[in-house]
């Protein structure tokens, strides 16, 4: 399709089952654009690790 640039799809299966995840990604860059300003700026205030965007959100 013209306005998807990208696609990954995850699947997980088991005997008479599956689970299938799928991202398409369109082309704009603007989502993570947005989530990388928001960590950068967020970064500063944060003392040890931390392990995905959902850590940063409030």
């Amino acid at each position: 399709m013209p306005s998807f640039v990208l696609s990954c799809e995850a699947v997980f299966g088991a005997d008479n089952e599956r689970l299938v995840i799928r991202h398409d990604a369109g082309s704009s860059a603007a989502p993570y654009v947005a989530g990388t300003l928001l960590a950068a700026r967020r970064v500063g205030s944060f003392t040890g690790l931390k392990r995905g965007l959902d850590a940063v959100m409030d």
